[in-house]
């Protein structure tokens, strides 16, 4: 169903972005470019996911936090034309599914590239600093502050810094790296071999950056091919005195084994800010180790990161209203569908 002339361009809104007393949760992220829109109308969904399809049935837009959206939530009216995601990831959403019913998918980059980045080097220099036990150390009082030098940070200067990944948040954690003095190397095989050369980074097979890193960052999505692409065989091949950083997706890592490694210092140290189960259990293991840094999928959430994909989702929304390709559209294929074509110019032809 194509919307008609006249109709509102409706957006709707995961729950979780609404306190229950009607605050904002993130005040960050700014509302008034969709509620200055002539014509648009705003409503947040109830709490659910998968989110149902009936909620959707009328809705033109989503702007989905973290709930799961499935070839059930797509509506069978057909008017739904993009579910944008607040954020990078997009393993919640059935993206073969969303295509075929002629939905654009579309995603932040721009607003977590810089913020994510910074997580990383927040964790690598916390782990190469021994910042978290000489935390517990000063706590203790004097017996604690005089063990300072059995707990000796390395220096990262001359050091190998590996990713697995160098795209939009790879490369900005390289650029900013760079006055650090380490040495880059990187895999992945969708890396744009210009951009590579431009950041000093050296692209290599798999194993090489595992036995070559003193610091690995984890910066590729999930998917099929990158599910458990780190287990015990990759850690093995990690040098005792390297560190291992994933602030992309938990599942990437073969935890249990991630969690064997640190028990028996076959590395020197982790820093997570995603887990293979989200929230993890009070009583994993993982949680019990001095060598590991644990944040709770939050470490980039700050007022710029969450204004920056606010922008982002909003940006695209209102594309999609114009009846234009959304900038942050991920499942570009969408673009060449004849269904999704006639929605596109349902829109445009509604702002004449």
């Amino acid at each position: 169903m194509r919307p008609k002339m006249g109709d509102s361009f409706r957006v709707a809104l995961s729950s979780g972005f609404r306190t229950p007393d009607g605050d904002m949760t993130f005040p960050s992220f700014d509302l008034s470019p969709l509620n200055d829109s002539e014509g648009v109308e705003l409503r947040f969904l109830n709490p659910g996911s998968p989110l149902p399809a009936d909620d959707l049935e009328d809705v033109d837009a989503l702007i989905l936090l973290s709930e799961e959206f499935t070839s059930d939530s797509i509506p069978s009216s057909g008017r739904l034309c993009v579910v944008a995601r607040f954020g990078v990831g997009y393993d919640t959403v059935d993206v073969g599914a969303c295509t075929a019913s002629d939905i654009a998918i579309c995603i932040a980059p721009d607003g977590v590239r810089r913020p994510v980045a910074v997580s990383i080097l927040t964790l690598m220099l916390a782990l190469a600093g021994r910042l978290m036990v000489k935390d517990r150390l000063t706590r203790q009082g004097p017996e604690g502050f005089n063990a300072r030098s059995l707990h000796m940070g390395i220096g990262l200067e001359g050091r190998v810094l590996g990713s697995v990944g160098v795209g939009n948040i790879g490369a900005e954690m390289y650029r900013m790296a760079a006055p650090l003095g380490m040495k880059f190397i990187a895999h992945d095989p969708f890396a744009r071999t210009a951009l590579a050369s431009e950041l000093s980074v050296d692209l290599v097979d798999l194993d090489t950056v595992f036995t070559q890193s003193d610091v690995i960052a984890i910066n590729c999505p999930l998917t099929p091919d990158t599910h458990h692409l780190v287990d015990a065989d990759r850690l093995s091949q990690m040098k005792s005195s390297a560190f291992l950083i994933n602030t992309a997706r938990g599942p990437i890592i073969d935890q249990a084994a991630l969690t064997d490694a640190l028990q028996n210092n076959r590395i020197a140290g982790a820093g997570l800010d995603v887990f293979e189960v989200e929230p993890p259990d009070a009583d994993d293991p993982i949680l019990k180790l001095d060598n590991v840094i644990v944040t709770p999928h939050a470490l980039c959430w700050t007022d710029q990161c969450f204004g920056g994909i606010g922008a982002s989702d909003v940006a695209s929304v209102l594309d999609i209203r114009a009846g234009q390709l959304p900038v942050g559209l991920l499942n570009r294929e969408v673009a060449e569908r004849p269904g999704f074509q006639r929605k596109l110019a349902a829109y445009a032809a509604s702002q004449v």
